[in-house]
């Protein structure tokens, strides 16, 4: 087989999916042709150096260990987020629960009776009456409560300053127990609370 510089290969200008490359073997003159379809339809690469990618789709990659350095991930939804280091935010809008987490309960007959809110987060509306510096207890039922977990306890709202405790967490439930600090008004002071999962092991 003669030898054809690269310099006089002719240029093309576009190139069919039929048509054919020459691959030449080193150690004889056969040559063999091999179909521009073959070569770019669903190739397969191994260990390849990709560079910089400008684009694409990987969303049918089927690979489930893949590992991005420091990558900017923009608006991510997903069902759940497992880190084996800090979860930091540097963000000003901090960290916290996304709309329609939350809900809102008011107490029925008492500041005793209890109430039900299956929401991680939320705002419970006492029953009216007037503060009380003797320590009163009502029940949260609530289906998101582990035994494990914490809850996160404050006043939102109401004239008389109230001192919280969160007492007896269960699976589904938990109890807040609550006296004002001095003062007897009248009032449905509003508690807010959030749920923080939490682990023993």
């Amino acid at each position: 087989m003669a030898t054809i510089a690269i310099s006089a290969l002719p240029v093309a200008t576009s190139q069919a999916s039929a048509d054919v490359l020459p691959i030449v073997q080193a150690t004889t003159s056969t040559t063999k042709q091999l179909s521009i379809a073959n070569l770019f339809t669903s190739p397969a690469f191994v260990t390849p150096t990709l560079g910089t990618v400008a684009s694409g789709n990987i969303s049918a990659c089927t690979s489930t260990s893949m590992v991005m350095v420091t990558p900017v991930i923009g608006a991510a939804t997903g069902t759940s987020l497992t880190a084996t280091g800090t979860v930091v935010s540097t963000g000003t809008a901090g960290v916290g629960y996304a709309t329609g987490a939350g809900g809102t309960v008011t107490q029925a007959t008492s500041r005793t009776t209890g109430v039900t809110l299956n929401k991680t987060t939320g705002a419970i509306t006492l029953f009216s009456a007037a503060g009380s510096a003797t320590a009163a207890t009502f029940t949260v039922t609530n289906s998101t409560v582990a035994a494990t977990d914490v809850i996160i306890l404050n006043q939102k709202s109401g004239t008389d300053l109230y001192d919280l405790m969160v007492t007896a967490v269960a699976a589904g439930s938990f109890n807040i127990t609550f006296r004002t600090t001095g003062g007897t008004t009248t009032e449905t002071p509003v508690f807010s609370f959030a749920v923080i999962k939490g682990v023993i092991a």
